[in-house]
């Protein structure tokens, strides 16, 4: 989870992944929409599949990235984990502020 975070902390990353979860994009479709060199795009979209976040398909020549769901949601998994502790950790300390109280 910790190569994940580094990887959507980024703002250019979340935006990859954000647009690759509406369809597949091809690279250079992807470097398009930033202003930065395709090398520079493919950098990014390297580091979101190493980490699982991105998805790959060939046909023939061409390379299509799409948003990786399961990689997705096991982040998401993970992410909640910690809101549902903290909730639980909120939730002890206001029944214990309750009873000082009475």
């Amino acid at each position: 989870m910790d190569a994940q975070l580094r990887a959507i902390a980024d703002p250019t990353r979340r935006q990859i992944l954000e647009l690759a979860t509406e369809r597949e994009y091809t690279a250079g479709e992807i470097a398009e929409r930033f202003d930065m060199t395709r090398p520079g795009v493919s950098q990014h979209i390297r580091v979101l599949m190493d980490v699982g976040l991105l998805s790959l398909r060939r046909e023939a020549t061409r390379h299509y990235y799409r948003a990786n769901k399961q990689g997705l949601m096991l982040l998401r998994k993970q992410l909640d984990s910690f809101w549902k502790q903290g909730l639980a950790d909120l939730k002890h300390i206001a029944e214990r502020d309750e009873k000082r109280r009475r």
